[in-house]
């Protein structure tokens, strides 16, 4: 087994039986590790950890997050084709996208904090904390409220938290990560004590740093119309802070593959047969020219399509497995390779986010059109495209989506933002040009494209076509949360009927909002 499996399972099986995020069985296993045992494997766990941000990754986030972002459409009728991609919401598939970084992230980082390492090694108990923040903001932004403060502190019932206070301890712990971090940085220039073991930025702490800081400005920008003051404070915070941003493609964080993984689009993609490019996605991609097409998917391969670009509605009637099969697919004989690290969050994303900083008028966001001009180059950097005129096309539109098995689901283009900046464009019409743009760039990461979608309502995408949520979620307003799994009502039941009634404002079902989607206007 690989060097990295074999100390992890020691560490892994103290935390995936019993109740999920009860971690204070550790202490009373008694195949429990001492803490010293803990610490001596501790540089065998980043990777798996890492690794486990994208744990469970089909049922968490492709036949989820990956389809309502427009991005994909999987050609597999799931269920006899109810299922989560025209809202018939699969139990087991949302407990996958909850259960799975409490097991292993929030469990094997609980046990390592506990054996000392806040102490004995700060800097990388930084690098675990910001793993963690990322895992669970994952988990925070599909559901809403979670247990998150108080979890592994109940041998009975595990508190959830509101998520505006989720957010608070994101921030609260980026505060002491990004601290831990300078300290380090400032005493032991050019030292990588995770050199080898750490799959994302191989230990080099002046990259992690940027990404903390990076991670701060994405996750205010999430919050602005919820909290607009905090929102505020800290994206101004981001932006000034020791260490910088990520600016080029260079600094991009994406976990290697190691230890027998293989890239999850990839999997989803190719051996599974389970993932095709989403209508949406096609649309706006072939309307623009976009010269980054290519690189993400392939043409349609059904000798009916022509060796066109032809993604697949969300939400269409699949009769059979093979209806569907051949419309474009993702690039995984290039780009989503078996082996491709996996992103988690580039340099582009981030001037798109300034970019929206100056529109709103933060101090130290710059100017709106250089960061959304320097957002795009990023991109067409990142993926090894040339920009050309991409720029200065002032005419390009999104397509109209034409379905050649059935017009049922042909649409007309739901936008008609054009690529080209215009400084006398209002407010809102500025922003659906950055959102779009950025949703284009940060492409593969679902998950951050639909939290963008519900927060802004950019991208305009197609809706489902067959909502089978039974009116629990609006069709056109789309869906905005998964409901919680069944296994939390039954293990822990009292704190989330709590939370439900609490903190959700609204039925455990896929129509209500979290706190920070709020329904009003951007300004």
């Amino acid at each position: 087994m690989n060097i990295y499996i074999k100390p992890m399972l020691i560490l892994m099986i103290l935390v995936m039986s019993g109740c999920t995020k009860n971690f204070e069985k550790l202490d009373t296993n008694p195949n429990s590790l001492n803490d010293a045992q803990t610490l001596a494997i501790l540089s065998t766990a980043f990777g798996p950890i890492e690794q486990a941000i994208y744990a469970n990754y089909q049922v968490a986030q492709n036949l989820s997050a990956d389809a309502y972002c427009g991005y994909m459409m999987s050609p597999d009728n799931f269920a006899g084709g109810v299922n989560n991609m025209n809202y018939a919401l699969i139990d087991g598939w949302n407990a996958g996208g909850f259960n799975n970084q409490y097991k292993e992230v929030m469990g094997p980082i609980s046990k390592i904090v506990a054996a000392g390492l806040k102490t004995k090694s700060p800097d990388q108990f930084a690098v675990l904390q910001l793993v963690q923040i990322e895992a669970m903001d994952r988990v925070t932004d599909r559901f809403g409220p979670i247990p998150y403060t108080k979890a592994g502190t109940s041998l009975i019932t595990i508190p959830y938290d509101d998520q505006k206070t989720v957010y608070q301890t994101f921030f609260s712990q980026l505060d002491t990560a990004s601290a831990n971090l300078q300290k380090f940085i400032g005493a032991n220039p050019g030292k990588a004590p995770l050199v080898g073991v750490d799959l994302i930025y191989n230990g080099d702490y002046t990259k992690w740093l940027k990404y903390a800081n990076s991670l701060r400005l994405r996750l205010a920008m999430r919050i602005v119309k919820a909290d607009p003051a905090m929102a505020q404070q800290q994206a101004e915070k981001a932006m000034s802070a020791v260490g910088g941003l990520l600016s080029s493609p260079a600094d991009d964080a994406a976990i290697s593959q190691s230890g027998g993984r293989q890239n999850d689009l990839y999997v989803v993609t190719l051996p599974y047969d389970d993932n095709r490019m989403g209508a949406s996605l096609q649309t706006y991609m072939t309307g623009y020219n976009d010269p980054r097409l290519p690189v993400y998917c392939t043409p349609a391969t059904d000798p009916l399509l022509n060796g066109q670009y032809v993604g697949i509605r969300i939400g269409l009637k699949l009769n059979n497995r093979t209806d569907y099969d051949g419309y474009s697919s993702l690039n995984t004989s290039k780009t989503f390779t078996q082996s491709a690290p996996q992103l988690i969050m580039t340099a582009a994303e981030i001037w798109f986010l300034k970019a929206e900083a100056a529109l709103r008028g933060w101090t130290g966001a710059g100017d709106a059109q250089g960061n959304y001009e320097k957002g795009i180059t990023t991109s067409m950097q990142q993926w090894g495209v040339s920009t050309g005129n991409y720029l200065s096309d002032a005419t390009s539109l999104p397509a109209a989506y034409t379905d050649p098995k059935n017009a049922v689901n042909n649409a007309v283009a739901l936008s008609t933002v054009t690529i080209k900046w215009d400084p006398s464009a209002t407010n809102e019409q500025k922003l659906e040009r950055i959102i779009t743009q950025k949703w284009l760039a940060i492409f593969p990461d679902g998950q951050e494209a639909w939290a963008d979608f519900r927060r802004t309502g950019y991208p305009k995408l197609f809706p489902v076509v067959n909502n089978l949520s039974g009116g629990t979620i609006d069709t056109k307003i789309q869906i905005r949360r998964l409901p919680y799994p069944s296994n939390e009502y039954n293990t822990n039941g009292q704190a989330v009927n709590n939370a439900v009634q609490k903190y959700l404002n609204g039925p455990d079902n896929g129509g209500t909002r979290l706190w920070w989607d709020v329904d009003k206007a951007n300004f």
